[in-house]
């Protein structure tokens, strides 16, 4: 309530990247701090067990990435309850991104456009950080082609991406849906996709081999809201094809339809992904084609759109296994995984189910588009 009532207006009387990287800094500078202010109360296990393509996760709840992209306030972003956080996309180039300005708020929307462009320091960087500043759960990495990288060399520079961040993620996303980066969303189609994922999960063998553990690093693909059925039939059976580990379902659009803000408003944010409430019933339709179309047997992270509870219920009976958020952190707070991960707990209460994972795919039919 403090946020919302006070800080929001405050930060919102920023542009909206000078507000994130503040926010993001004051993040990073002291997690300690963090924990003790911002700690969400201790649950009891209200889900389950949570195990997601090989992993254990404390809450279904995460952070998406795109909110920190270089890795240098996760301590304090996992002790605001998040069960997972997702850190990038990182690329294998350090890149500067778009030029700014490049974020834009459409607040009647609860909304964001973005057309950042992949800004991070680089895979290497990445990397160092994340060795010696681990959050306190799952740490999910995002892959993406940089953008000095010509498309027909994508495959060797995610090939250098995933083997820098490899040792230090749970699990690796490739990123093929930005609609930021040129040329990147024909990475979808189903022929390039195959290359590019057979190409990752023949390094993720080799580098696996070579590990005490010995097990595969679970690799999962981001996919676009603006697919086809048609298009996500292709795109299914290349997952089954390349044993791909998960489905993150959506990344932003880049439709603009249905918004409250004016055209000139729109107009105004020029070209970029939109997210947000806008997004909200868009994603979780997806995320119902995908669970029918996998029969529900490749987990599926959901993401687009969610600020409360029910957003979030929402996708888990749509067929989200895990779900992630990001503008709503914006709009709602740092308390939003927490509000979130108790409202979710009384909702499976109410419901009648005794875990979580008796939900998912619950309404799959019903909500598929």
């Amino acid at each position: 309530m403090l946020y919302r009532l006070l800080l929001r207006p405050l930060l919102f009387r920023l542009s909206p990247e000078t507000a994130h990287e503040l926010a993001l800094h004051s993040l990073s500078i002291s997690p300690g701090l963090v924990k003790r202010l911002l700690a969400p109360r201790p649950m009891r296990k209200p889900f389950g067990e949570l195990r997601r393509f090989g992993l254990s996760f404390r809450n279904p709840v995460g952070l998406a990435a795109g909110f920190d992209k270089d890795g240098i306030a996760l301590e304090s972003l996992a002790a605001l309850g998040f069960g997972f956080i997702e850190a990038g996309t990182v690329t294998y180039e350090p890149q500067p991104g778009n030029q700014r300005p490049r974020v834009f708020r459409l607040p009647e929307d609860k909304a964001l456009i973005n057309r950042a462009g992949f800004n991070n320091r680089g895979a290497v960087a990445f990397a160092q950080q994340v060795r010696t500043h681990r959050p306190d759960c799952v740490l999910g990495v995002s892959i993406g082609k940089s953008k000095a990288a010509p498309i027909e060399n994508a495959v060797e520079d995610y090939l250098r991406s995933f083997e820098i961040v490899h040792p230090v993620a749970d699990y690796i996303a490739v990123n093929v849906s930005s609609p930021n980066t040129p040329g990147l969303r024909d990475l979808q189609r189903a022929e390039r996709l195959e290359d590019l994922l057979r190409s990752l999960q023949r390094r993720n063998r080799e580098l696996s081999d070579q590990t005490s553990q010995g097990r595969l690093t679970p690799l999962l693909v981001k996919l676009a809201p603006d697919l086809g059925r048609e298009e996500l039939e292709r795109l299914v059976d290349v997952i089954k094809r390349t044993s791909v580990a998960g489905l993150i379902a959506t990344n932003t659009t880049t439709q603009r339809d249905g918004l409250r803000a004016s055209k000139a408003e729109i107009a105004a944010c020029g070209e970029g992904g939109l997210s947000g409430l806008p997004l909200r019933q868009r994603s979780t339709n997806m995320i119902a084609t995908l669970y029918n179309l996998t029969s529900g047997v490749v987990p599926i992270i959901g993401v687009g759109g969610i600020f409360a509870p029910e957003d979030a219920w929402e996708k888990i009976c749509a067929g989200a296994s895990l779900i992630q958020l990001y503008t709503g952190l914006i709009y709602e707070g740092p308390r939003i995984a927490q509000e979130i991960n108790e409202g979710l707990e009384q909702t499976i209460l109410r419901e009648g189910f005794g875990t979580l994972d008796e939900a998912v795919g619950s309404r799959a039919k019903e909500l598929a588009q």
